[in-house]
């Protein structure tokens, strides 16, 4: 019995260890900066500005073996796979498309120029450059599987129709944490919007 409960208690032990990791590295990680334009009661507006991503295009739009097969391909070329061998900072959030095919995208550090980027080993792996953007996101918390992004994605849509917003069919998931964080994780749906919108929003 005795055994059991020093087992239990370094499991534990270790489980908060590595979330307290999980936490603490999330804080010193470099995100996709954009600025709040105006908040909704389901959503908010904001503008990203024009960001660099590497990106793979997979086959088949099931978040569930496309997300893993994505990140997989991606953090390789990060964490080495590349003609310089050279490891790239991660940054956040991981970015999917919601299209027939999804892709993944990863964004490249700020100091990190297109020009002078290591070459993916894998052909797959091509560097995108996202233009300026205004965008509706709508967040939600757990683990992100089809069917929540599925409800989200309808849910921001009615939202935006509500208030008479246009929008593209553009829509991205964004997931902020890494798999083995279990506290405070924060998932988005957000979707491009039409040109004349901004000037809508009220």
């Amino acid at each position: 019995m005795k055994t059991i409960l020093i087992l239990v208690a370094v499991v534990l032990l270790a489980f908060i260890i590595v979330q307290l990791y999980a936490i603490n590295g999330q804080r010193n990680i470099e995100t996709y900066p954009y600025v709040v334009n105006k908040k909704y009661n389901a959503f908010e507006i904001r503008s990203y500005e024009a960001t660099l991503f590497t990106s793979v295009k997979l086959s088949g739009n099931k978040y569930k073996d496309a997300s893993s097969k994505g990140f997989s391909i991606l953090a390789g070329y990060i964490f080495g796979g590349n003609n310089k061998k050279e490891k790239i900072a991660m940054t956040s959030p991981v970015a999917m498309s919601l299209d027939d095919s999804m892709t993944m995208m990863f964004m490249v550090p700020k100091k990190l120029k297109k020009e002078t980027l290591p070459q993916p080993d894998q052909s797959q792996i091509k560097f995108r450059e996202e233009p300026a953007k205004t965008v509706a996101a709508i967040s939600f918390g757990g683990w992100a599987n089809d069917e929540k992004i599925e409800k989200y994605k309808q849910q921001l849509k009615s939202a935006l129709d509500a208030e008479g917003i246009t929008y593209t069919n553009r829509f991205y998931f964004l997931g902020y944490n890494p798999p083995f964080e279990i506290f405070n994780r924060k998932n988005e749906i957000i979707v491009e919007l039409e040109n004349d919108a901004p000037s809508m929003i009220k």
